[in-house]
């Protein structure tokens, strides 16, 4: 079977090779090459300084010094204030229908609570004491609300405050559930000297007594003061009349498997 090719034939006109050709002029715009600067004017942002903000306002504000031991508010007052924590720490206990009373959590310094208040809630559902020397900013609800709804950065430091410690508390709740009262024991002194917060790490623990410290982890104060010893005998943790030190290595009884 015979098959035809079509010659096609180009009718542009042939160029010579080697011959040049000149380029159209370049046009002249005056353009002005201008070197990269980098901007220094702008400094890395700041973490935002509470203390520093809730001393510059007055209204619907009072700070005041409470001993170890003094109650800022018990179970059933009513709930119309918000707190800081400038200095110390605070207990929040509460107390069942038959008398009995539990640690339901330990706060350290920069800390705010009686934030439910904002909530609607009416009534404390716990007290609030203080567990050594502490300076407390107290924030009448109204003016709390209204700074929450001027002051964007400080209403932006405060929500990031309740989601840290909404997730403290679900790590709490997991730590209760399934760790043996030895790695509560461990992680609760851990917190308690600040190891792995957003703070500088305080070691040095101030006197807490031994029932105190079972009841924030669910045990009996027996196993607490063993747990205690053999913490000591580890060199974890040393401890005298004048309160305790924590050493960083406690971690390894909380890694421990």
């Amino acid at each position: 079977m015979a098959t035809a090719f079509a010659t096609m034939t180009s009718t542009a006109p042939r160029i010579p090779l080697g011959r040049t050709f000149p380029l159209p002029p370049v046009a002249h715009h005056n353009l002005t090459i201008v070197p990269k600067r980098v901007d220094t004017s702008r400094s890395p942002a700041q973490a935002f300084d509470v203390v520093d903000f809730l001393s510059r306002f007055s209204p619907g504000k009072s700070r005041r010094e409470y001993l170890a031991g003094e109650y800022i508010f018990s179970q059933g007052d009513p709930a119309n204030a918000i707190f800081y924590i400038q200095s110390g720490k605070v207990n929040l206990t509460v107390v069942s229908m038959s008398g009995k009373e539990a640690v339901i959590a330990h706060l350290p310094d920069g800390t705010f609570f009686g934030e439910a208040s904002l909530a609607g809630e009416s009534h404390r559902m716990s007290s609030a004491s203080a567990l050594q020397s502490s300076t407390i900013v107290r924030i009448e609800k109204s003016a709390m609300l209204g700074l929450l709804h001027s002051e964007q950065a400080f209403a932006q430091f405060f929500r990031q405050h309740l989601l840290s410690r909404n997730i403290r508390m679900q790590a709490d709740l997991v730590d209760h559930l399934f760790n043996s009262s030895e790695k509560r024991l461990a992680r609760l002194l851990m917190m308690m000297a600040n190891f792995g917060q957003e703070s500088k790490p305080a070691p040095v623990l101030v006197k807490i007594r031994q029932e105190t410290l079972a009841e924030m982890i669910g045990t009996t104060r027996s196993r607490v003061s063993f747990f205690l010893n053999r913490f000591r005998d580890l060199g974890y943790i040393d401890y005298d009349c004048s309160g305790m030190r924590i050493n960083s290595s406690l971690v390894n009884i909380v890694l421990h498997d």
